[in-house]
């Protein structure tokens, strides 16, 4: 019998204490036996890495979750931080970097403004996808397969009833990986073995 899929959740929350979205994400997430979640904040609170553990966790898992509050169109701090230790060169990519060749990447993220926000019209004057690609192509540069994202527009005034049925949503998506990602083609870009990042 084949053994549950290794799911970890990569969270970053400045200030989880104030996050409502964020915060049930996880305790639901939590509930689940197979899915670890690990929170950055809580354990680097000094921003010191420890790459080692880190590269032990990505190695073991299937489903890799990138879960955070966006942050001026981008990652809170020390997630791009810990992208920028981590994913060293000959580990994660580069000639030898093949750790996480086939792992599957999600990106859960929560944003303040409204969905239509994010239009040629709207507050931010781009559509969301805009602000996706660096973390998307770091994501394929490392070989992995890029999931369609799961984004939580409106977090600060999201009525209760429509945040637990995009909870359940995630819940479902977790609990049923990797049925729902075989629609998915698998990771279009491989770096070749030279490639390096300076």
């Amino acid at each position: 019998m084949n053994s549950a899929p290794r799911i970890l959740i990569l969270y970053a929350h400045p200030a989880p204490r104030n996050s409502r979205v964020n915060r049930r994400l996880c305790e639901v997430a939590r509930t689940i036996p197979n899915v670890f979640v690990h929170d950055l904040y809580d354990t680097y609170p000094d921003f010191h890495i420890d790459v080692q553990h880190e590269q032990m966790l990505l190695a073991s898992s299937d489903l890799i979750i990138f879960q955070y509050p966006v942050y001026w169109y981008s990652t809170p701090s020390l997630l791009k931080e810990w992208l920028d230790v981590v994913l060293e060169h000959g580990w994660a990519y580069g000639h030898g970097g093949d750790a996480l060749q086939g792992k599957d990447s999600w990106l859960v993220a929560s944003t303040g403004g409204q969905e239509s926000s994010y239009s040629e019209s709207g507050h931010h004057h781009r559509s969301f996808e805009d602000f996706l690609p660096p973390i998307e192509q770091t994501a394929l540069f490392c070989g992995m397969r890029w999931l369609p994202p799961l984004i939580l527009h409106g977090a600060r005034t999201i009525e209760d009833s429509a945040l637990e049925e995009r909870v359940e949503r995630f819940r479902q998506r977790l609990v049923s990986y990797p049925q729902w990602t075989e629609q998915f083609p698998a990771a279009p870009y491989a770096p070749a073995a030279t490639d390096s990042q300076h």
